[in-house]
């Protein structure tokens, strides 16, 4: 795992349809290594429409359009993040798409957030970070569980992870996440939300979350980590533990840091 100048505290351990014509649009023109076997853009060409056809065949009733089963972008997304298994590209595809669906990921807006958003407990920052990403910062010590209802919660964390991928720049395909743990205490401590959003980013947004700061994190924050770490999954690699003075300098440029982190 690369480690800039953090330091990885290891201790702590779709509507129905009757039919889709399936359309010879141009794709990507990508290799990818799979094992010992190069796909090539001809090959992922097949596999998306064969992830496609069999969606169509299989789950008819999944929503189309724009992250739908008929989106050939988010098929190769998630043919990628499979290893470019069709099976299983079909099964997490099958469940992200019905999950937007129940959860209502395309009805969630500004206005529907704003009162649990005006808590400022997380945003999308302004800027991209040094690397091109767009950011989206959660500032723990604002998060009071005992307080703020869970599926508001949510739905400003699921708002937010759409609002940050909107930002991607032409050609990038990850966001950065930032905790401030700054203040954090016993009463910001919510295990279920925070693997909630790790959840969400494994089996709905898989690969998009680039990488993830925990900064300033102080020694009550300990044991929820030791707690928390196992449920991530493979997300738990993409954790740093940094200071301030680390994003400062190798995150952003003094015109593009956020507020928070200048004093």
């Amino acid at each position: 795992m690369a480690i800039r100048s953090c330091e990885a505290l290891r201790s702590w351990g779709p509507p129905l349809v009757s039919s889709i014509k399936l359309r010879n649009k141009p794709f990507r023109n990508y290799k990818f290594s799979v094992q010992n076997r190069v796909v090539s853009p001809d090959e992922s060409r097949k596999l998306v429409l064969e992830v496609k056809e069999k969606l169509q065949k299989e789950h008819v009733g999944l929503q189309v359009g724009k992250n739908g089963r008929d989106d050939e972008d988010m098929i190769y997304w998630f043919l990628k993040d499979r290893k470019f298994s069709v099976d299983e590209a079909v099964a997490k595809l099958t469940k992200a798409i019905k999950w937007r669906q129940e959860f209502g990921v395309s009805e969630l807006s500004e206005d529907l957030v704003k009162n649990i958003a005006k808590t400022g407990k997380a945003y999308v920052h302004d800027f991209l970070d040094v690397n091109d990403r767009p950011v989206l910062v959660v500032v723990a010590s604002k998060h009071l569980p005992a307080i703020h209802d869970p599926i508001d919660n949510e739905k400003l964390c699921v708002f937010l992870i759409e609002k940050a991928l909107s930002k991607l720049p032409a050609g990038k395909q990850q966001i950065l996440g930032i905790f401030d743990l700054r203040g954090f205490g016993t009463d910001n401590a919510d295990l279920k939300f925070l693997t909630f959003m790790f959840d969400v980013f494994y089996y709905y947004y898989p690969k998009r979350l680039s990488e993830v700061l925990f900064v300033e994190a102080p020694f009550v924050f300990k044991p929820i980590w030791q707690l928390a770490k196992p449920l991530l999954k493979s997300y738990a690699s993409l954790v740093k533990f940094c200071s301030v003075e680390t994003v400062r300098n190798e995150y952003f440029t003094e015109e593009t840091l956020p507020d928070s982190f200048r004093s």
